[in-house]
């Protein structure tokens, strides 16, 4: 697995990675044996007298591209905003790459990248104009600023879109630059909360293939959704949360055990019921 530099003075880390092809085989599988890339424990959040998180504990290895999945209203966001320091838990703690995200905020957010649920951006800079400003605030050089977002704008096909005003890209262009800016600073593990979420086939297509050459060269994916076929067709190790708990959690295949799908595994985990196939004899064929 690739060598991944440290943080420099400015408190950005070194240059971008080589991205090369999604890395397979021994070195994959010993992914296992390195250290957790997030660690939380006992975390818990209430709004008023609903619980949103109850208590989770869990370890994500680095390397790998993890997916977090759940049925809607299980927990996903409000973890993830916990664990990148977005939102404060009432009780628990989070590491991120061995840095507490409450004692050590600064040094959690020079290593880590987020492209948050109900993305924000300044929609009156131009996509180039948001990714300098972004990698100043980094504390990049200007030159280097320069250097990683053209790359990024062309691997992300937005060269041809790098000086139009954001607040004219569509939702998938807002994806992408927003995984620019993510990225421009080379974290060393990457969150993404439904990056998939409204956008088209094309882009989502450059924004798999950029996270998997990301992950290819040692940075670590932790992404929620609830479309279970793209988790398993990206994912080697996943977290199963439902009504604020991880119910499961592990490499992609124990968590599926015998189930032909993590689909079919999902449902068993979370309890689903067959309420689509109870009695509704009056329904089809026009009014009656």
């Amino acid at each position: 697995m690739a060598q991944r530099q440290g943080a420099t003075e400015g408190g950005s880390r070194g240059p971008l990675p080589s991205y090369g092809s999604v890395t397979q085989g021994a070195e994959r599988a010993g992914a296992a044996d390195s250290p957790a890339a997030v660690r939380v424990r006992g975390l818990w959040k209430r709004f008023g007298e609903q619980v949103a998180v109850a208590g989770i504990h869990l370890e994500l290895p680095s390397g790998r591209f993890v997916g977090l999945v759940g049925p809607n209203g299980a927990g996903k966001t409000t973890t993830l905003s916990m664990v990148t320091g977005l939102l404060r838990p009432d009780d628990g703690t989070v590491e991120v790459v061995g840095h507490d995200v409450w004692s050590d905020p600064v040094g959690v957010k020079s290593r880590i990248g987020v492209l948050p649920e109900g993305l924000r951006l300044f929609e009156r800079l131009s996509g180039r104009e948001l990714l300098s400003y972004t990698g100043r605030l980094r504390g990049l050089p200007g030159a280097e600023v320069d250097r990683r977002a053209a790359r990024l704008l062309d691997v992300l096909d937005l060269s041809g879109d790098r000086d139009k005003l954001v607040v004219d890209y569509s939702t998938g262009m807002r994806k992408k630059i927003g995984l620019a800016a993510a990225l421009l600073h080379n974290p060393e593990v990457l969150f993404l909360d439904e990056p998939f979420e409204g956008v088209d086939p094309v882009s989502a297509q450059v924004i798999r293939g950029v996270l998997e050459r990301y992950t290819g060269s040692g940075g670590t994916v932790v992404f929620s959704s609830h479309v279970m076929e793209l988790v398993e067709s990206l994912c080697d190790w996943v977290a199963v949360m439902a009504a604020g708990r991880i119910v499961a959690h592990g490499p992609l295949d124990r968590v599926k055990g015998e189930a032909p799908t993590l689909q079919d595994a999902f449902l068993s985990l979370v309890g689903a019921d067959r309420r689509g196939d109870q009695d509704l004899d009056w329904l089809g064929g026009g009014p009656r």
